[in-house]
């Protein structure tokens, strides 16, 4: 039997260093070379063979050498197009990225370094375990043309059966040593719209000679705020909202573009859907109310991350028996959204928030802010935590009839950025 908090707590100093290694050089998504050939020299130094997947990221194949389940364990390893702060809430950080105007403000850094010690564990002691673990080191969560569906493309088209899934992110509310894993949606779903309004130019003087993409917009925008109302249940999380609007640079002239883009979120994928058809239904309605012509610049659709109803009794129960009573975390779902998600509806499993945040040391800054920073001692109980859940599937196996596998070309086909097209 695997002795996890001694041998997690054996590895701290190791833990540390690869976190911080990778916090002092981040790669924006699609641009993580010298992070994968990092990564793989690390696998490649325990043993472990590496398939790297275009526009995709790393897997590392662990072997027992003997049957049993597969599970697959995923980080993500982006980083953000965001200037650090050397500071975070209470002073002076221990690590700062060394690449100007990038960092891993989000905690992929941290999710890197977790998986790499677990892998190393894991395969110095195959001995206590059997089955076989797939390693998913995962490129460009964050931005662009994600490398979450290349990777499961790649499992489907080797015929790599998996079993069930393991996922993780650092908590910026979550305080270091306490572990969130709860029942049902963890982080919401996500749709990211991007359009451009094509109106007619004319004078502020004479606006019946134009057609103003300014006041299709604004009815356009209005009528969606009546929207949570008229189509969404009570009592379901749904959030919608505007992050750009961009029309002219003349008070008295009307332009004859305006480009919006935003996002709504979801717990409820069902809810998101509708809304999707909806909002393309309601805007092609209002363009032909004001004699607007629409481009669909961005239309990517992302479902929730939703865990698995038995795989979280028995998460819950092994994290608590692992890392002690009173470790779990209770919070509300996070409305941030993950590629994750997509891996949750392909394998069952389960996603868990490890904590960081520390009011001594500073860290408990949000995500996605110069501040952002790590207590890393809360990465040890992270560790910990996704080898107590992991090591119990390869041994319990737990059957899941909740699970409800969904076509991965489907939902892949929804997340495509693709190209500019008519509406």
């Amino acid at each position: 039997m695997i002795e996890i908090k001694k041998l997690a707590e054996a590895e701290a100093a190791h833990l540390t260093a690869l976190r911080r290694h990778f916090h002092a050089h981040p790669e924006l998504s699609q641009q993580e070379f010298a992070t994968m050939d990092f990564i793989e020299k690390e696998l490649a130094a325990l043993g472990i063979p590496t398939v790297r997947i275009p526009h995709g990221g790393v897997f590392g194949f662990l072997d027992s050498g003997r049957p049993g389940w597969t599970v697959l364990m995923r980080a993500d390893i982006d980083a953000l197009p965001i200037q650090e702060s050397a500071q975070n809430l209470a002073g002076a950080k221990a690590c700062v990225s060394e690449t100007p105007g990038v960092s891993h403000a989000c905690g992929h850094d941290g999710h890197m370094a977790m998986l790499l010690t677990e892998a190393k564990i894991l395969s110095e002691h195959k001995e206590d375990w059997d089955g076989r673990i797939v390693l998913m080191f995962e490129e460009a969560e964050e931005l662009g043309e994600r490398g979450v569906g290349p990777m499961l493309r790649y499992l489907e088209q080797e015929k790599i059966h998996v079993d069930a899934c393991w996922g993780s992110h650092v908590m910026y509310c979550v305080p270091a040593g306490r572990v969130a894993l709860m029942y049902g949606a963890m982080l919401a779903g996500a749709f990211f719209f991007r359009v451009k309004f094509h109106g007619k130019s004319g004078h502020g003087s004479m606006p019946h000679l134009a057609v103003s993409p300014i006041d299709c917009f604004t009815n356009f925008a209005t009528a969606l705020q009546s929207y949570r109302v008229r189509r969404i249940r009570p009592d379901t999380s749904f959030t919608m909202s505007f992050g750009m609007v961009q029309a002219g640079d003349t008070p008295n002239v009307i332009p004859d573009t305006l480009t919006f883009a935003g996002t709504a979120r979801y717990l409820d994928n069902e809810c998101g859907g509708a809304f999707r058809e909806d909002f393309w239904k309601l805007l092609r309605h209002v363009c032909e109310d004001f004699g607007c012509t629409a481009e669909v610049l961005e239309d990517q659709f992302f479902p929730a991350t939703v865990n698995t109803k038995e795989m979280t009794d028995m998460g819950r129960k092994a994290i608590e028996e692992t890392l002690g009573e009173g470790t779990l975390f209770e919070m509300v779902p996070w409305m941030a959204a993950e590629t994750f998600s997509i891996t949750e509806l392909t394998y069952p499993g389960i996603f868990a928030f490890t904590g960081i945040q520390n009011e001594a040391l500073g860290s408990g800054a949000n995500h996605h802010t110069p501040e952002f920073d790590i207590d890393e001692r809360g990465l040890v109980s992270g560790v910990e935590a996704a080898l107590a859940c992991v090591l119990t599937m390869l041994r319990e196996k737990p059957a899941c009839p909740s699970f409800r596998k969904q076509d991965l070309e489907s939902m892949l086909k929804l997340t495509e950025v693709g190209e500019a097209r008519p509406l």
